[in-house]
């Protein structure tokens, strides 16, 4: 049995990275063992918007991270190319936890509604499903087109659980900070991984 949890954190395409890497940041932190993956897509967003530019390979990724998530240890961190079958988070003899798809594109969320396993990421998603493990995924698209709510449904029916990239105000954020902090604890609450400074309605 381990003492700590055992995740998958992937990242596509979606504006939004931010949240990804924020909720990479809180699992090491917090000691627990991430497999991460990034899609093409996804790595072209995250350097756009945070300069954050990660290599092909997933030791170059793991590297990058490392030293791009300052005063967190990667030292349970792995990672891996987006078409990398050859990872265990491929199979369902390898347990996990939890899976999270944050941002999620909605050409993910097609994917994993309809059982598309194209690369790693949807193939995690879909081992989650099948396997019965938390699948969290973060959409951050708008407006939302009656296909997009549509696979939504069948995932949310499938099991996921749907946490949309939606910050709330009643804290007062003061920076963006704030606002990402705010969705990942909701990531987190989701998980059954309160975090003991998540702002909440009705508590200072």
């Amino acid at each position: 049995m381990r003492d700590k949890g055992r995740y998958v954190v992937a990242l596509t395409g979606a504006s939004g990275s931010a949240y990804g890497i924020a909720l990479l940041r809180e699992l090491l932190a917090a000691g627990h063992e991430v497999h991460f993956a990034a899609s093409k897509a996804g790595k072209s967003v995250l350097a756009h918007e945070t300069g954050l530019d990660l290599p092909a390979d997933g030791k170059g990724m793991r590297e990058a991270l490392g030293r791009h998530l300052t005063g967190v240890s990667a030292e349970t961190l792995h990672a891996y190319a987006e078409d990398d079958f050859f990872a265990p988070i491929a199979s369902g003899s390898f347990r996990l936890d939890g899976a999270i798809v944050v941002p999620c594109s909605m050409k993910t969320v097609s994917a994993l509604a309809h059982g598309a396993s194209g690369n790693l990421i949807e193939r995690a998603g879909d081992v989650a499903l099948k396997e019965k493990w938390p699948l969290v995924v973060v959409p951050r698209e708008t407006p939302l087109s009656e296909i997009h709510l549509s696979n939504l449904l069948t995932l949310a029916r499938a099991g996921a659980r749907i946490v949309p990239a939606m910050p709330g105000f009643y804290h007062h954020p003061a920076r963006i900070e704030d606002m990402v902090r705010f969705v990942v604890a909701r990531v987190l609450d989701v998980l059954g991984l309160p975090p003991e400074d998540a702002k909440r309605w009705g508590m200072p």
